[in-house]
C-alpha cells in the first residue's frame, strides 16, 4: 500500500522542535488568524487581505500544521480556499439564510437538534481546531459567546432520558474533540447512563486539522463507550497525510469505526478524477467515504456552490469504476429541514408490470424479471412492524406503505381546497375513504 506524504512544515516552523510540533496543545495555542500571521506562511491576495481585514467575518483560525499543507505558490490551492478567507464571501446570493437547515426549528433545548425520529445531534461545543470557510452552521460556530452552559447540557440530558424513541446521538459543534478530555469522557459517560441510547457518534475535524490530538490516550478513553462510531472530514486528497492516517489508525485499532463526509466545493473537488483519488485514498487509510453533500445555502458560501448536477456527474464516475465500498452517497441536505435527500444517476430506465429495465456503468442495457407470483408481507400480521412503528407524524413514506393511510398532505391542503364553502349535501367525507374492500369490511352500500 502506498504511504500517505509525510506533512511538510512551513519555514516559518523550521526551529520548532518535534515534541512542540506534535503536542496539540501547542498546535491551537499557535493558530494564525490575521493578516500578519499568515503572510509569513503563505503571500495574500489582495481579495484575501480584504477579507481578513473585514470586521464581522466568520472565524478565522488555522492550525501550523494544516496551513503548512497549503503550496504557497499555488493562489488556488485546495487546502487554501478552505481555510483563507477571500472577499467572495461578502457577497450575498440568491438562496442564502442564516440557518438553512432549520436546525433551530427542530431544537427542542438549546443545543438539541432532533430532526428525525430516532436520533438526535447534539451540540456540545462551538469551538474547531480550524475553520471551514463554507461552515453550515457558521451562525454560531467560532463564537465563544454561542457556547453552551453546563445548565443547557443538563437540560439536553434530560430531554434524552424522556425521550425513548432517540437509539442514535451524533455530537457536533463546533468540533467535540477539541473539549477539554475530562469534559468529552463526561459527556459519553453521561450519555451511556441512558439505557435507550444505543449508539453515539462523533463528528470531527480534529483529525484532519490537528492528527497529533488522536493519542493513543484518547482512543483508549473513547474504547470504553462502544458502540462509538466516528466520521471525519476530508475534502481533497491533498489533506491525506502520513499525520492523517497514524490517526486514523489508532482509532481503527481502538474499534471505532471511521467514515468521511465530504463537501462538494467549486473549485476544490468538483471532480470526478479529484473524487475518485479521494476516495481511493480514504480506504487505503481504513476510512469508508460516507457522504458527499451539496453545500448548503448558507451566507458567505455561495462561491462554493456546484449546480447539483455536478454531484451526479461525480457519482455516475465512481460507481463502478471504483469499490462499491468507496462510492459515498451524494446529499443535498434540503433547505427549510427536511434533512438529507439522496441523489444518484437514474439507473433504472422503464418498467412494466413484469420486468425493469436497468443500465449500469458502462451504458449496458439490462432487464430484471419480476416474480409473476409473490405475496407480500402483511405488515398488520407482523409483530415486528408493530413493535417498531415510527413516530406518528414521521412515518412519511414507510407509513403510507405500511398502513391504510393513502395520503400526506400539507399544512393546510383541505382548508385550501373547501374554498370557504358551505357543508352541503354533496359533501360527505366517506367520499373520499378508502372502501377498505379485501380487508374483512362489508361495503358501505351493502345491507347489513
Amino acid at each position: 500500500m502506498p504511504t500517505p506524504i509525510v506533512s511538510r512544515r512551513a519555514p516559518v516552523y523550521a526551529d520548532v522542535p518535534d515534541e512542540k510540533w506534535n503536542d496539540w496543545r501547542w498546535q491551537l495555542s499557535h493558530r494564525l488568524n490575521s493578516v500578519e500571521e499568515i503572510e509569513k506562511i503563505i503571500p495574500l491576495t489582495e481579495s484575501e487581505k480584504k477579507a481578513l481585514n473585514t470586521s464581522g467575518l466568520f472565524r478565522v483560525d488555522v492550525t501550523p500544521y494544516f496551513i503548512s499543507l497549503i503550496d504557497p505558490d499555488d493562489p488556488n490551492d485546495p487546502v487554501r480556499k478552505q481555510i483563507i478567507p477571500t472577499d467572495a464571501e461578502i457577497t450575498p446570493f440568491t438562496g442564502m439564510m442564516e440557518d438553512s437547515l432549520a436546525e433551530d426549528r427542530h431544537s427542542p433545548v438549546p443545543g438539541l437538534v432532533h430532526r428525525y425520529p430516532d436520533r438526535v445531534l447534539m451540540l456540545v461545543t462551538t469551538q474547531c481546531a480550524s475553520y471551514c470557510r463554507y461552515c453550515t452552521r457558521s451562525r454560531i460556530v467560532g463564537d465563544p459567546g454561542q457556547t453552551f452552559s453546563r445548565r443547557e447540557f443538563e437540560m439536553q440530558l434530560e430531554y434524552l432520558k424522556r425521550t425513548p424513541q432517540v437509539r442514535d446521538v451524533l455530537l457536533s459543534g463546533g468540533d467535540p474533540l477539541v473539549l477539554a478530555p475530562k469534559i468529552l469522557e463526561e459527556i459519553l459517560t453521561r450519555l451511556r447512563e441512558i439505557p435507550h441510547i444505543e449508539i453515539v457518534r462523533i463528528g470531527s475535524r480534529v483529525p484532519v486539522f490537528l492528527p497529533m490530538r488522536v493519542t493513543q490516550e484518547l482512543c483508549d478513553m473513547l474504547a470504553k463507550f462502544h458502540p462509538l462510531w466516528l466520521n471525519i472530514h476530508v475534502n481533497h486528497p491533498n489533506e491525506i497525510t502520513k499525520e492523517l492516517a497514524d490517526a486514523c489508525d489508532r482509532m481503527a485499532r481502538a474499534g471505532i469505526p471511521l467514515g468521511n463526509q465530504s463537501v462538494l466545493l467549486a473549485g476544490i473537488n468538483d471532480c470526478v478524477h479529484i473524487q475518485r483519488e479521494l476516495v481511493q485514498k480514504l480506504t487505503r487509510i481504513r476510512v469508508r467515504p460516507y457522504y458527499l453533500y451539496q453545500c448548503d445555502l448558507v451566507e458567505g458560501a455561495g462561491h462554493f456552490r456546484t449546480p447539483v448536477a455536478k454531484g451526479i456527474e461525480i457519482i455516475e464516475g465512481l460507481r463502478g469504476h471504483t469499490s462499491g465500498y468507496a462510492v459515498p452517497q451524494f446529499i443535498v441536505d434540503a433547505p427549510g429541514g427536511g434533512g438529507k435527500i439522496p441523489v444518484m444517476p437514474n439507473y433504472q430506465i422503464s418498467a412494466s408490470d413484469h420486468k425493469i429495465i436497468l443500465r449500469n456503468y458502462e451504458g449496458y442495457i439490462t432487464t430484471y424479471e419480476e416474480p409473476m407470483e409473490y405475496k407480500a408481507h402483511d405488515p398488520k400480521t407482523c409483530k415486528f412492524c408493530q413493535s417498531k412503528r415510527p413516530e406518528v407524524g414521521q412515518a412519511g413514506i414507510t407509513g403510507l406503505l405500511d398502513s391504510e393511510e393513502m395520503f400526506i398532505k400539507p399544512t393546510g391542503f383541505d382548508e385550501v381546497h373547501d374554498r370557504h364553502g358551505i357543508q352541503h349535501r354533496l359533501k360527505d367525507e366517506k367520499k373520499w375513504q378508502p372502501l377498505g374492500i379485501g380487508a374483512g369490511d362489508s361495503h358501505p352500500n351493502e345491507e347489513a
